[in-house]
């Protein structure tokens, strides 16, 4: 297979529709945007390592998905259409409890790859074995912060042991000195983690100085349930355990209050709207945007797992991001195609510290190019209309990461390997689940 792949070689990317203009951009050997504009092509021609035609197609800022599980790609239509209780406890979790570190390298290479070839180009990851997932995640060559999944059951034996696998996943990334790969700490959940072990978190994510990733207000039932034993909000409870930072993203946030929603605001937290999990778990409200704007909040977009939405195109959940909005709150004009183009893309971006997720000098060359003749892009009236309501990653031809290239004109490098990789390991994953 042709290697699309190329590492610390300065690029040349000619004749692309930035903001409606036909323009080039030119990417230094570190990785960042030194030049954008028309013609600058006959400037730096001379100077790039390696050239791509654009031919007229739309680039765009990568796309950033800030919430995943991403080995989870492993249990893609494992078990669909359930009670979601149902779900976890007969499918998921019985499945779950078989993973090996290898099953979430395959697994993680899968999302990496299905990522790529839908134009996203970071990702924020909670899951366990994350070391393997860092080195899926090297390999492939894209951007991540990876956290390990905390739970503690509010057992005192347990979080110890959740403590130092934190520990331990920080250090390891920290020792790869990869400057795509971050570290977080994944608290899960208000419900699942002790305030003791939400405070531990809190703690050594100020020391460390790394993000938080945590599921907030997914379901009623956790919000019933936690005034019911704390007469307290989910919100109000990691406030206090010190969870709510600048550095945190919560994810599907659908059962907030006015009240919450400005907390959130006030407290810089961005929050990472899963629109299509949230409707095929029927958590039986959509996260309100219209609050959280009128508040201030920082929004972005995150698709889940695969096995609860079943895919990982950021494409297609803008577009169900916008429409659940709209219906849900009986309003045509919430989140408009250029917000939800701009949750993708800049608010995901900010949130895990990737840059401003624009195309502009000094930023890093997180680009992809969509294909402005496909046919979901014929007629061009409104290049973001076209994006959020018509497309689907496959109109993205091209994916560069930090400068490399890691998808051109639709040809990723490995990608039988890797798919018969993935196939085989959930396969054997089943298999020793059943054989249990």
């Amino acid at each position: 297979m042709k290697n699309t792949q190329i590492k610390g070689t300065s690029l040349l990317i000619e004749r692309v529709l930035v903001n409606g203009t036909l323009q080039d951009i030119f990417v230094d050997e570190t990785g960042v945007i030194t030049s954008i504009g028309v013609g600058i092509a006959r400037t730096f021609r001379g100077e790039a390592e390696t050239c791509i035609d654009g031919a007229g197609d739309l680039a765009l800022s990568g796309l950033v998905n800030t919430h995943t599980h991403a080995a989870m790609t492993l249990l893609r239509g494992f078990a669909d259409d359930m009670p979601l209780q149902d779900w976890l406890t007969q499918k998921i979790w019985p499945l779950e409890a078989h993973l090996t570190g290898e099953d979430v390298y395959w697994g993680t290479k899968l999302a990496c790859l299905e990522m790529i070839r839908s134009g996203t180009v970071a990702f924020n990851d909670m899951y366990f074995f994350m070391d393997e997932a860092a080195r899926a995640v090297d390999e492939m060559g894209l951007c991540a912060v990876l956290a390990y999944g905390f739970l503690d059951l509010f057992s005192e034996e347990k979080r110890e042991a959740e403590c130092r696998a934190t520990e331990r996943l920080v250090q390891s990334i920290h020792g790869m000195k990869n400057p795509r790969i971050k570290a977080a700490v994944g608290p899960h959940a208000m419900y699942t983690v002790s305030p003791e072990g939400l405070r531990w978190v809190s703690e050594f994510a100020a020391e460390k100085e790394i993000g938080i990733h945590v599921h907030l207000s997914e379901t009623e039932k956790e919000v019933t349930d936690a005034v019911s034993q704390w007469q307290k909000r989910p919100v109000k409870i990691l406030d206090e355990c010190g969870i709510l930072t600048p550095r945190t993203v919560a994810a599907h946030c659908c059962w907030l209050d006015g009240d919450e929603c400005s907390l959130l605001a006030k407290r810089g937290v961005h929050i990472s709207h899963n629109p299509a999990s949230n409707m095929k778990l029927a958590t039986g409200r959509a996260m309100p945007y219209h609050w959280l704007k009128e508040a201030g909040a920082s929004v972005t977009l995150g698709t889940d797992g695969c096995a609860s939405n079943n895919n990982l195109d950021l494409f297609e959940e803008m577009k169900i991001a916008s429409l659940l909005q709209k219906h849900s709150w009986n309003s045509q004009t919430l989140l408009p195609a250029g917000e939800a183009l701009a949750m993708a893309t800049s608010a995901g971006a900010k949130a895990l510290g990737f840059g401003r997720g624009v195309i502009a000098p000094g930023e890093p060359a997180n680009l992809i190019l969509v294909d402005s003749h496909a046919v979901c892009n014929t007629p061009l009236h409104h290049a973001a209309s076209n994006l959020v309501y018509s497309c689907s990653g496959n109109a993205v031809k091209t994916t560069i990461c930090q400068g490399r290239v890691l998808m051109k004109d639709r040809v990723v490098t490995g990608e039988e390997e890797i798919v018969a990789g993935a196939a085989k390991a959930a396969a054997s994953l089943v298999k020793r689940a059943r054989e249990e």
